[in-house]
């Protein structure tokens, strides 16, 4: 898994879904992360929320809502695909979750709680997701909506290519 590749060069160390970390302390913090700011915000972050949650951290690459439900299925959930749908929703508008539109699969924040707008690299090889912060306002993006007087509300930025493991498995 990529979660083991270690990073090509600085840039990619602050990239979890391509670095070498502890992943199960990955997972346990984020979590407890969660738990937190719901009971701060008074969110309910039921079992399924929860799980769903769990499901994308512990996976650090992106997944489409009826894999999430067949692995919910598999703890013990709701087989319905409301029942994945529901969870989804309250997670992205919560912003513990990310939809990643190329693949129309989600992913779990590696900023959650934070204002941001992500940018994500997928590994066309092995469907990795790291997410990095993009700055949309600033670049050019941001400069051709002033000029043009928009408002940008929402940016999507998404890049397919490869990740540092299957680089390098492709080198060998």
């Amino acid at each position: 898994m990529t979660r083991d590749a270690q990073p090509r060069d600085a840039e990619n160390a602050s990239l979890l879904g391509f670095r070498h970390h502890d992943h199960g302390a990955c997972v346990a913090d984020a979590l407890a992360s969660a738990d937190a700011r719901c009971a701060d915000e008074g969110l309910r972050l039921t079992p399924v929320r929860r799980k769903v949650l769990e499901l994308l951290l512990q996976e650090h690459r992106a997944l489409g809502a009826y894999a999430i439900l067949d692995l919910l299925r598999d703890a013990g959930f709701g087989s319905q695909p409301p029942v994945a749908y529901r969870a989804l929703d309250f997670l992205v508008e919560n912003g513990f979750v990310h939809k990643v539109e190329r693949l129309n699969a989600f992913v779990a924040c590696a900023h959650p709680g934070q204002a941001h707008s992500p940018a994500f690299m997928i590994c066309r090889m092995c469907d990795a997701v790291a997410e990095a912060q993009s700055l949309p306002a600033k670049g050019a993006l941001g400069a051709a909506a002033r000029a043009a007087g928009f408002q940008i509300e929402r940016t999507v930025v998404e890049a397919e290519g490869v990740c540092p493991t299957c680089a390098d498995k492709a080198d060998a």
